[in-house]
């Protein structure tokens, strides 16, 4: 049966309007960026072969290139929507008069560093109100880990005149327990910065679950 024979009430796009996208499943979601079916699939039950086939959403959106099933023009409706997302995200951090909250600093992490399928470190740069300058994505890796280099962040935080920073990655396994190099670079971090007084306020850890803060174990 054609999506078009669905009631209103179940066609994605009627659904999405009337209820918002909270209200849609992943494969719903996803029929409304794949746009039509294929021949005996509706646009939902692609959008079922699609994360069955990838592994679930997080894979497919995290995808370097199309995947079967998924066309390009599709495909890059959704890199679109997820870099959309991100600018929103930046907007919304920057209207903030300060990034006190721990918790609100985990979950922009989290949406920015969650999705990688290899280790990314990044930093917020704060002026010395804690107000949002800039975010970058300073150094990648593989999937076990990415070389942080003190001097290169020495030199960002210089170019952005920041005060303070936060800093961030994520580990690709899922588990956001830090580890023993993550708390030895941390306080090579903390210290070479120090010396340009910029503080370091802390370092979280990007996993499936709630990012973990250095801080908040006491280990800034």
């Amino acid at each position: 049966m054609s999506i078009r024979d669905w009631p209103d009430s179940e066609r994605p796009r009627e659904k999405l309007q009337a209820r918002g996208a909270q209200a849609l499943s992943d494969a719903e979601l996803l029929a409304v960026f794949v746009g039509s079916g294929r021949r005996g699939r509706s646009a939902v039950e692609v959008g079922r072969d699609l994360l069955g086939a990838s592994g679930g959403l997080k894979a497919l959106l995290t995808a370097v290139r199309p995947v079967d099933g998924l066309g390009t023009v599709a495909w890059c409706r959704l890199q679109a929507a997820l870099e959309v997302g991100r600018r929103y995200l930046d907007a919304e951090l920057r209207e903030l008069d300060s990034l006190t909250d721990p918790a609100a600093s985990a979950r922009y992490l989290k949406s920015r560093l969650g999705g990688y399928p290899y280790e990314v470190f990044a930093c917020l740069f704060l002026d010395n109100r804690h107000r949002v300058i800039a975010f970058e994505e300073l150094f990648r890796g593989s999937i076990d880990g990415a070389s942080v280099h003190p001097r290169e962040v020495v030199r960002h935080c210089l170019a952005h005149n920041a005060a303070a920073v936060i800093f961030a990655h994520n580990h690709p396994s899922g588990v956001a327990e830090p580890s023993s190099a993550d708390r030895a670079i941390t306080v090579r971090l903390r210290d070479s910065l120090a010396l340009i007084d910029v503080r370091v306020l802390d370092h979280f850890v990007v996993g499936s679950g709630t990012p973990t803060s250095l801080a908040q174990r006491g280990w800034i």
